[in-house]
């Protein structure tokens, strides 16, 4: 409760140090197409995986804090070629997935307004740079709000969204919302401030001074790891141990990703530029028309209850899995794509209008 413990984080520093192999990690990220795109002035870093099945669908996964394309690194050859995973070619996606501005390799942001809705305009144009002017969206964390955002002002690009992330709020306009909930949800609801009370330190710091907490952790690999590794130990399905979740090798990935950039400084300012423009409630319409996929792992803290989602979405694909937490993709590959894939089967019965 009070943080990364000391003994842990030296356990997993010292593996950093003597063990941890980064040109095998290297080796994996470069075993996926990666490009460099300017786009509206700004350098995006994408990976671009294109299936061998022509008649692919289009799909744009976005990332969130604190991850990272690495995220989803495991998934992506099941969604690109299913049928070698006992699958079915028919469901496959050309993937495209971008590092958010000011993470990865991704340009750092030079002056305030990157917020979600500007991300997910640029999305849109990088999609069109590609080719792809029809197009699955799919997010979780900052990718899940930038996808909302996407469908938003680009309803007419969407074929579908996909999230595993939905912020537990009455859609917009609506009155007595929590007549429609289940009792369970509505005790989650009303747990919910003091749970994001005791889980939402770093992201009031990340929205009001970000700047502040960026020397620390640009100056300290340790601050970093230990920075990072909360969220990772928290938001995952584990047992204790963040290894139940997520294996050492990829966590450091993610975390050298950020080390080796030097990009912590510009990703979490993404923070203040939400709240600077946005605020609550978000300035959406009460209703996406897009077809829509849920995902509800049971470890994820952000969740809407059904019933509001279900008045707020065009919920076309709703889905519980048995396992996983906030980083799903990174925790449970086959469980995500294989969810995916359904999803892209689903499409075919609901049709963007």
């Amino acid at each position: 409760s009070y943080g990364t413990p000391e003994a842990y984080l030296r356990e997993l520093v010292d593996y950093w140090r003597h063990s941890f192999d980064w040109r095998a990690a290297e080796a994996r990220l470069n075993a996926y197409p990666q490009f460099m795109s300017e786009i509206d002035g700004l350098e995006t870093h994408f990976i671009h995986a294109r299936s061998s099945h022509e008649n692919a669908r289009p799909l744009l996964l976005v990332h969130g804090w604190p991850g990272s394309v690495v995220e989803f690194l495991d998934a992506i050859p099941r969604l690109t070629q299913p049928e070698k995973f006992g699958g079915n070619a028919a469901d496959a996606f050309h993937v495209v997935c971008p590092s958010l501005p000011g993470y990865g390799y991704s340009q750092t942001i030079q002056k305030p307004g990157m917020d979600p809705k500007r991300i997910a305009a640029l999305h849109a144009k990088l999609m069109s740079a590609l080719g792809y002017e029809k197009f699955v969206a799919q997010g979780g964390d900052w990718g899940a709000i930038c996808c909302r955002f996407l469908a938003d002002i680009a309803p007419e690009r969407l074929t579908g969204l996909h999230l595993n992330l939905s912020l537990p709020m009455p859609p917009t306009g609506l009155e007595d919302a929590e007549k429609y909930l289940t009792e369970a949800e509505r005790a989650f609801v009303a747990n919910w401030p003091d749970l994001n009370w005791d889980i939402s330190g770093y992201s009031h710091e990340q929205a009001t001074k970000p700047q502040t907490v960026a020397y620390g952790l640009s100056d300290s690999p340790v601050a970093l790891a230990g920075w990072i590794t909360e969220k990772f130990h928290g938001w995952t399905d584990n047992g204790g141990d963040l290894r139940d979740a997520v294996n050492w090798d990829d966590l450091l990935t993610n975390i050298s990703l950020y080390w080796f950039t030097g990009s912590i400084g510009s990703a979490v300012r993404l923070y203040k530029e939400f709240t600077v423009t946005m605020n609550a409630p978000l300035p959406l319409s009460p209703i996406c028309e897009v077809p829509t996929g849920m995902a509800r792992y049971p470890k994820e803290i952000w969740l809407q209850p059904r019933s509001w989602s279900e008045m707020e979405y065009n919920i076309v694909h709703w889905y519980e899995p048995p396992k996983g937490g906030h980083f799903a993709a990174m925790e449970q590959p086959e469980i995500f794509a294989n969810d995916l894939l359904a999803f892209n089967r689903r499409l075919a019965d609901h049709p963007a209008g």
